[in-house]
């Protein structure tokens, strides 16, 4: 069953709150960038960097899924290692209409995290060895599904376009700080004057920007976890899934003596939302989704891990970055 068959739940209130959030904070992103090009170069400048924005996201290099699953030694994986996993993944990928189902990766780590790449129509989902064997076959559908809804959602592109947009505008102010030191004789003489907001506005705007970015990333996790609950039918799958992720990024100990440790920064400066507002909104969702389970992931019965081994050693971090 396609998603576009079933009761459309994209015009809920939550659906629709989340994406004026998404166009608001784009918009706020582009707006920047085109003050800090007025501030720098006048009406011209602001035109400028708007359009150098474009080009810059048309020509940029986009790296490989390949290469960057390559830098984690992902396996990809056959309906024959892991067949009730692919089967979900099928028919998750179904109901969110996409053209092909992601293809699955394996990566030999017991951290437990998954994440995904590309094109609707040539997309990859990686999960780590610890995500298997960790969480049952109802959670793991939860998450695949939440995965699968980033990729429909066009997630990773939009949040691509934040970053090239974000960057350009750190470029922006840096360079229009460097002309201010240049000009500096002058404005202290008086020959030339620049309102101080706008000054402030050149400085502060590369934060500005990046706090935008974070919102906009929190944005579209919400959007995914209400996607993906439409996807399964079962909020809650999702939901226990994220109770375990959280338990097992602590150990006992601290989670009862220090609960904060780990993500001591204010919500404003995370990617990603608390987990414990995400799991409330999910919760909140239970009981008025009517699309039904996904059958095959019904059952608590673990996702199996098929002729992958069990990986206990942690990810290393080598001069290229974190290896496993």
């Amino acid at each position: 069953m396609s998603l576009a068959a079933a009761r459309d739940p994209f015009h809920s209130p939550h659906r629709l709150t989340n994406r004026l959030h998404t166009v608001l904070l784009l918009g706020g992103m582009i707006g920047l960038l085109a003050a800090c090009g007025w501030i720098v170069a006048g009406p011209e400048g602001g035109l400028w960097a708007l359009a150098l924005g474009g080009i810059s996201l048309a020509f940029a290099p986009r790296m490989s899924p390949q290469m960057v699953l390559g830098l984690y030694g992902a396996v990809s994986v056959h309906p024959w290692d892991l067949p009730n996993v692919v089967r979900v993944l099928n028919e998750l990928a179904e109901r969110a209409g996409l053209p092909a189902p992601p293809q699955l990766y394996w990566i030999p780590s017991p951290t437990l995290n998954a994440f995904a790449m590309g094109r609707p129509g040539d997309a990859a989902i990686a999960v780590t060895d610890g995500m298997i064997r960790s969480l049952t076959l109802r959670e793991l559908s939860g998450v695949l599904a939440h995965e699968i809804s980033h990729v429909r959602n066009g997630d990773l592109w939009l949040m691509g376009l934040a970053d090239t947009v974000s960057r350009l505008t750190r470029m922006m102010s840096l360079f229009g700080q460097i002309l201010l030191l240049f000009n500096l004789p002058l404005l202290l003489t008086g020959a030339v004057t620049i309102p101080w907001g706008l000054i402030l506005l050149l400085v502060l705007a590369p934060t500005i920007g990046a706090l935008l970015q974070l919102a906009l990333s929190r944005t579209r996790e919400y959007d995914a976890d209400l996607g993906g609950a439409l996807l399964t039918g079962d909020p809650m799958a999702l939901a226990a899934a994220l109770r375990k992720l959280e338990r097992n990024g602590r150990g006992l100990w601290e989670s009862l003596l220090m609960p904060g440790r780990r993500d001591p920064n204010p919500s404003l400066l995370r990617t990603h939302p608390p987990t414990e507002e995400r799991i409330r909104r999910l919760a909140a969702l239970s009981g008025q989704l009517d699309d039904g389970r996904i059958a095959s992931a019904a059952g608590g019965h673990g996702p199996g891990s098929g002729r992958f081994r069990e990986v206990q050693s942690r990810p290393r971090h080598r001069l290229t970055g974190l290896w496993y």
